[in-house]
């Protein structure tokens, strides 16, 4: 069986999760279900990386503890996970002992290498992000991920990342594939090639994070310890030969774009230090608007994701994210594009199409439909219209483009509902009975096709109609696939129930 190891970034428990967050959970999720669905074996893990200073300062803030700081909004990060109906296999803390013990014995592994050394660091630091830059690499007195910065000297470990320069670069090129898009990996050349320097992988300015191993006044760069935790997840120490274990040969990072240098340039070098295969691809994507404005607690205006989901339900959260926002570019969050895409893609065209269809079944054919012996060309023209689009759709997906994956799979229930317009089965009833339950079983059919590819994105509501269809449904995609010759629908309730904004108080989401 073909294997895949799906990851999202872990999540840094500086504050609770925000609708970018769910973002790269859904995605994640979507793309694991979906290999699912064609046969691959997948392991996907998230989680919570849970060291660093600004952990530190907020515990210090807050008066307590820094693990139960941790303890506090990892929970509500694992939390997120059921609300989005999330199918991870793995949520990995890095305070756990399992992930101390694999940063530890890697942490050694680059040492005995040699390539980790001690000396003296100074340059500007980005606590924010846990790292430092050169005085070049400032944009308007702010380091390049936007963070704020001081001018900080201590001691510290380096790990010769000067010496993986041309080796990262030849990696690249010989896997074309291994960033993307393509303009994050024509971002990270273009810094590579002004030349590496040496990366500082430890600190003595903090305490909160795991020791370095024999000299505990350190403690280890919360880098080098957050993405150790793909390597803990996957066995190891224990599983040491990672080479050749069946998930590692196929591992694809999501990250959002504005850490993949850390995954793309530093993870990397560090496998390649410690002998082990770097992951098969980084995929990075944009970032979450709100309301037009870059999501600010002090604004008020950070995205709720829960809120979504008790309002509305996980499915409708899940398909605006992935159709709204065109995979790896920005886009927007609101409330009134949320209301208007629910509307039209889910309300007025998918769950309309279920509930006309189904509903005329149950009254007008007591519920039963059976296999045409026969089909007119306008009945095949549209059966291969709809097969079209979805083959285009799984084209689609596995080229991360999920938005026009959804927008191809629209076109398919768009077709089918001209198809019941034009038929208008309605009229058939007594004209001719035969021909108005062939045209019904066509459309039950093309709607089983449409949600088997609708599932990863909604999978409730999906489950619900291939449920009623063919209640001993399996979640794979087969070419070709038919449902039974003899299909009996029950009652149906409507899956989307349209959203009467007038009607609606939706002071839940007024600015905190």
């Amino acid at each position: 069986m073909k294997t895949i190891f799906i990851t999202t970034p872990i999540y840094y428990v500086n504050a609770k999760p925000h609708i970018g967050h769910a973002y790269t959970t859904v995605v994640c999720d979507v793309f694991a279900r979906f290999c699912r669905m064609t046969g691959f074996d997948v392991k996907f893990s998230t989680g919570t990386d849970e060291h660093g200073k600004k952990i530190e300062q907020s515990a210090n803030n807050s008066n307590i503890e820094p693990q139960k700081f941790t303890d506090d909004i990892s929970k509500l990060f694992k939390d997120l996970l059921g609300y989005l109906n999330i199918t991870n296999d793995d949520f990995i803390r890095t305070t756990e002992l399992r992930h101390k013990k694999t940063v530890s014995h890697f942490w050694n592994l680059l040492k005995e290498k040699g390539y980790i050394y001690l000396g003296e660091y100074s340059g500007w630091y980005d606590m924010k992000n846990e790292a430092y830059f050169a005085e070049n690499e400032l944009i308007d007195g702010k380091s390049p991920l936007g963070g704020d910065v001081q001018y900080m000297t201590e001691k510290c470990y380096f790990f010769k990342l000067s010496a993986f320069q041309d080796r990262l670069l030849d990696f690249y090129e010989k896997n074309p594939d291994f960033i993307y898009p393509t303009q994050r990996k024509n971002e990270v050349v273009s810094f590579i090639k002004q030349g590496l320097n040496d990366l500082a992988i430890s600190r003595t300015t903090f305490s909160w994070g795991i020791p370095v191993p024999d000299d505990p006044q350190h403690v280890v760069y919360v880098w080098l310890d957050a993405l150790t935790n793909y390597l803990t997840v996957n066995g190891y120490p224990e599983n040491e030969d990672q080479n050749n274990d069946k998930y590692w040969q196929n591992v694809i990072h999501f990250v959002g774009k504005e850490i993949v240098r850390f995954h793309a340039l530093y993870w990397p070098a560090f496998l390649m230090a410690a002998n082990i295969n770097p992951p098969k691809q980084i995929v990075a994507h944009g970032w979450w608007l709100s309301e037009g404005e870059k999501m600010s607690k002090s604004v008020g205006n950070v995205q709720d994701p829960i809120k979504y989901c008790k309002l509305f339900g996980s499915d409708a959260l899940r398909y605006f994210m992935l159709r709204e926002l065109p995979f790896g570019m920005d886009g927007n969050f609101s409330l009134g594009g949320f209301i208007n895409r629910y509307n039209s893609a889910l309300a007025n065209s998918y769950g309309n199409l279920c509930s006309r269809v189904f509903s005329f079944i149950t009254k007008r054919r007591d519920g039963r439909v059976t296999r045409p012996n026969n089909m007119k060309e306008e009945d095949i023209t549209f059966i291969d219209e709809v097969d079209k689009s979805l083959r285009e759709a799984i084209n689609l997906i596995q080229q991360y483009a999920f938005s026009k994956y959804l927008e191809k799979i629209e076109r398919s229930i768009s077709l089918a509902n001209q198809y019941v317009d034009y038929q208008k089965p309605w009229t058939l009833k007594e004209s001719d009975p035969k021909r108005m339950q062939d045209v019904l079983f066509i459309l039950v059919e093309q709607i089983y096709k449409i949600t088997k590819l609708l599932f990863p994105v909604i999978p409730i509501a999906a489950e619900k109609v291939l449920k009623q269809i063919n209640p001993r449904y399996e979640l794979k995609l087969v070419e070709g696939e038919k449902i039974p010759d003899d299909v009996i629908i029950s009652e149906f309730e409507p899956l989307f129930p349209k959203i009467d904004v007038k009607a609606e108080n939706f002071d839940v989401f007024a600015k905190e």
